[in-house]
């Protein structure tokens, strides 16, 4: 079965509809390269399409009814939107669900150091990477460095005009003929993804400062922090600071009918996602939840994973609120429910065929994309849908006009991936993997397409609506 390009099919107010879509993408996320920057963003503007905090009403004891909207936060990083619907809720929700952490280098608590007049800050990175693709590439840093005090500062520096980057170095081409030789998984190693952030050393005249004459580099990189910051080495320790790629996403082609950005697995779904469920002007039928998480890229694990108790915590106090509180009407409604696993899928790449298997594969242009399963090695830790869900996905995507695809990870025993469709799956919920087509996915530069990312949107509003 082959799925028509859904350019073909668009007039012109799809198609300004679509560039509007991607125009607000790209900003989003050209401007929020951390799950901490995205989830305030989110929260910013869903309280200006009406949405309040749920712990205000907690506090306040203040009852939900149809129609209310409000949102929930864990630890910065995580967050849940809920539209409360017509429906009992005990008859179900329907959610959608994607992750806002991408692939990166993280700073280890101790960084900074000197190494022959060269001041650099050591990495781990964060999801898998290949480390060859983050060496001689303008990275900026991004995150907060919260003091013993309880200050939380704000660190961005890199992506606004004049600012300085940082870079990890390359071995160069006339050297590197052991490096060459060696497999691509070895060629960079990642604890040798350390960034070069100075070369100046700290001049102070009558400075009885040993540790500055020792490492004078380092001195006046501390410098420059405490100057800009107000904070110390020592603070390193508190900190969480990201390196990614620095600059905006762009529009990509002669026909400008892609985006190429840093972070779309998974911000494209994200985006999508949240931008689904602010559509919704009217109370819907059942309750629309929107929840993005974090750490789906290690394994959905800690407080603001998908696998923590942050999803069912919130559904609890919510289900309080509405006059169906207790552990049974609350399994009952996790039971009842129906979701979308908003993850991008593997984009089918000519120069890489060998690895897909073609007609199971997705395309760039032709809709959104369905994984009944992903998983590796015989479907391994994949969340499998019925046949009957996939039947009812069809059937409100067909009636909305959603162009769309259905796809595997790559061929069998080529590998795969994972999202996290099978965590919400242990409620007994409906949940398939849907999302948009990505191509060089977990490089520093990601492609997707306009249409994908329109069709996406279109789509998960059906769901909202129609599930």
């Amino acid at each position: 079965m082959e799925r028509d390009v859904a350019w073909k099919k668009y007039d012109e107010a799809d198609l300004e509809a679509l560039e509007q879509l991607a125009a607000e993408y790209i900003d989003f996320i050209s401007d929020n390269k951390t799950e901490r920057a995205c989830a305030a963003a989110v929260v910013a503007q869903a309280e200006e399409r009406g949405y309040r905090p749920l712990d205000e009403a907690v506090r306040d004891g203040r009852a939900l009814a149809t129609g209310d909207k409000v949102w929930a936060l864990a630890h910065g990083k995580a967050l849940m939107l809920a539209h409360i619907g017509q429906k009992p809720l005990a008859e179900g929700l329907n959610i959608l669900g994607a992750h806002i952490d991408s692939p990166r280098l993280d700073l280890k608590q101790n960084p900074l150091a000197e190494a022959n007049g060269l001041a650099f800050l050591d990495t781990h990175y964060y999801g898998g990477i290949k480390p060859y693709q983050w060496v001689a590439l303008p990275l900026a840093l991004h995150g907060v460095v919260v003091k013993t005090d309880g200050t939380v500062v704000e660190v961005n520096v890199g992506d606004d005009e004049g600012d300085p980057v940082f870079c990890v170095t390359d071995l160069l081409i006339h050297l590197a003929s052991k490096q060459m030789g060696k497999k691509a998984s070895e060629a960079v190693e990642g604890e040798d993804l350390d960034i070069l952030v100075g070369n100046r050393p700290l001049v102070a005249a009558g400075s009885d400062d040993g540790d500055a004459e020792k490492e004078p580099v380092k001195a006046f990189v501390l410098k420059l922090l405490a100057e800009k910051y107000d904070m110390t080495e020592e603070d390193f320790l508190s900190a969480e600071i990201e390196a990614v790629p620095a600059g905006r996403a762009r529009d990509l082609g002669f026909d400008r009918s892609m985006v190429i950005g840093y972070g779309q697995d998974d911000r494209v779904c994200a985006y999508t996602s949240l931008a689904a469920q602010l559509a919704l002007d009217d109370a819907p039928e059942k309750t629309a939840v929107c929840v993005l998480v974090d750490k789906e890229e290690i394994g959905s694990v800690g407080a603001t994973g998908m696998a923590s108790q942050f999803f069912e915590n919130t559904m609890a106090e919510i289900m309080e609120l509405v006059g169906e509180g207790g552990p049974l009407l609350l399994r009952r409604a996790l039971a009842a429910s129906s979701m979308l696993s908003s993850d991008v899928s593997a984009g089918f790449d000519p120069a890489y065929a060998s690895v897909f298997e073609t007609k199971n594969s997705a395309f760039l242009g032709h809709g959104l994309v369905f994984n009944k399963y992903t998983g590796s090695r015989g479907k391994s830790g994949s969340n499998d849908a019925s046949a009957e869900y996939v039947a009812r996905i069809r059937r409100i995507m067909d009636d909305a006009g959603v162009s769309f695809q259905t796809a595997e990870l790559g061929r069998v025993d080529a590998g795969g991936g994972g999202t996290i469709a099978y965590i919400p799956a242990k409620y007994g919920m409906n949940v398939i993997d849907s999302g948009v087509a990505v191509l060089s996915m977990h490089a520093p530069w990601e492609v997707t397409s306009k249409a994908d990312i329109y069709e996406a949107f279109k789509g998960y509003e059906a769901f909202l609506k129609n599930a």
